[in-house]
């Protein structure tokens, strides 16, 4: 795992959350505090900077600082590799709503499809159908709402025809139904109750079954537990590393033989887990789905069930700037930040504004410095 990298000014800790060591810089009028930071952005600028007191920028002092350090001009990119779970992403519970025996289940793994059965009570199919809405009613002639536009597209998308596509159940949904439900075994009602149809929001696998074949169940009742189909890594970050969690963003995962897939992060959450014991206090983290993108990156995670993998974030990246080690930085007392320049037996104190913080170094522009400026370090 690569190393942590450092934050930027806006985040530093506040007075009396972390004291940092001050040192007063020799023969000059500021008062300079080393900046300890701790990156949790891609970059922020210092405002406020001046050096007041009667000093200048310019201002030379005879003491030396114990070491010096140049400014350099590279890429600076502030990165994170972490550990994480290869799967098929969170778990989903299908409750029961039809009262009855279950006289059919699927088998743990299988992948069920719009149209397919997702279990069967009393030998009457409940069909998996796809959509965000669940079913929450009975739909039936004169019924109108999103529902029914969400039924209807998978009617139409399952080859039944004769109706409008719109939010209402109107005498041809119902012919459509009752065809449907014809072909499903069912009692041709031409009324969709809740419990015949489960909404998913895609192709499902099968998890776990809670329920076995035989038992009883009713509305409320847990039958199975089901997730997506393709391959997902989720990632559990502190919630001080959230700036590497921003929906969208591309990753790269490798997975246990060395391969490197594309992924993007499709979802971010926060989650809290609870304490191991009543010394321990629960903590807060944030959960993060990454889709691997493409046919290439499915088939090659296709090899794995369940895998440990690492993936490497990237938060931000700044091409051909001017960096210093945090540790150069100096809080001035006027506000903002500083450098301390050495030229030959003198130093000066120069305004900077940083950007990125990433690897121990941070970006930094100002009048006075250039590539190959010395700056002061602390001992």
């Amino acid at each position: 795992m690569s190393e942590p990298a450092a934050a930027t000014a806006a985040d530093q800790p506040s007075p009396g959350t972390e004291e940092a060591p001050r040192r007063k810089r020799r023969g000059g009028k500021i008062a300079a505090t080393t900046a300890l930071l701790v990156v949790a952005t891609g970059g922020a600028a210092a405002a406020g900077l001046g050096l007041g007191g009667g000093s200048s920028a310019d201002e030379p002092h005879d003491a030396l600082p114990p070491r010096t350090a140049e400014v350099t001009r590279q890429t600076l990119t502030d990165s994170r590799s972490e550990d994480a779970e290869l799967g098929y992403g969170s778990t989903i519970t299908a409750t029961g709503n039809l009262s009855g025996t279950l006289t059919e289940l699927p088998a743990a793994g299988r992948k069920i499809t719009r149209g397919q059965a997702l279990y069967e009570v009393d030998e009457h199919p409940v069909t998996l159908m796809y959509g965000s809405v669940p079913a929450y009613r009975v739909l039936r002639t004169g019924t109108e709402g999103t529902d029914v536009k969400q039924l209807e597209k998978n009617l139409k998308a399952l080859g039944y025809t004769g109706f409008a596509v719109d939010d209402e159940y109107t005498d041809s949904t119902a012919a459509a139904v009752e065809e449907w439900q014809k072909d499903r075994g069912l009692e041709e009602t031409g009324t969709v109750e809740p419990g015949q149809v489960v909404f998913t929001s895609g192709p499902v696998r099968v998890d776990t079954l809670v329920a076995a074949k035989g038992d009883r169940t009713g509305p409320n009742q847990k039958v199975l537990s089901y997730t997506g189909t393709t391959k997902v890594v989720t990632v559990e970050l502190d919630t001080t590393d959230q700036r590497l969690a921003e929906q969208g963003r591309k990753v790269t995962a490798t997975l246990p033989d060395d391969t490197k897939v594309d992924g993007r992060i499709a979802q971010v959450s926060t989650i809290i887990e609870a304490g191991s014991g009543e010394q321990d206090e629960a903590k807060t983290k944030v959960e993060v789905v990454v889709a691997l993108d493409g046919a290439k990156a499915q088939k090659a995670a296709d090899k794995y069930a369940l895998a440990a993998v690492h993936v490497d974030f990237t938060a931000g990246r700044r091409k051909n700037v001017l960096t210093v080690p945090v540790a150069a930085l100096l809080a001035l007392e006027e506000g903002g930040f500083g450098v301390e320049v050495v030229k030959g037996s003198t130093t000066s104190y120069v305004p900077v504004t940083t950007g990125l913080f990433a690897g121990g170094r941070v970006e930094v522009s100002g009048d006075g410095v250039t590539e190959g400026t010395k700056v002061g370090m602390p001992e």
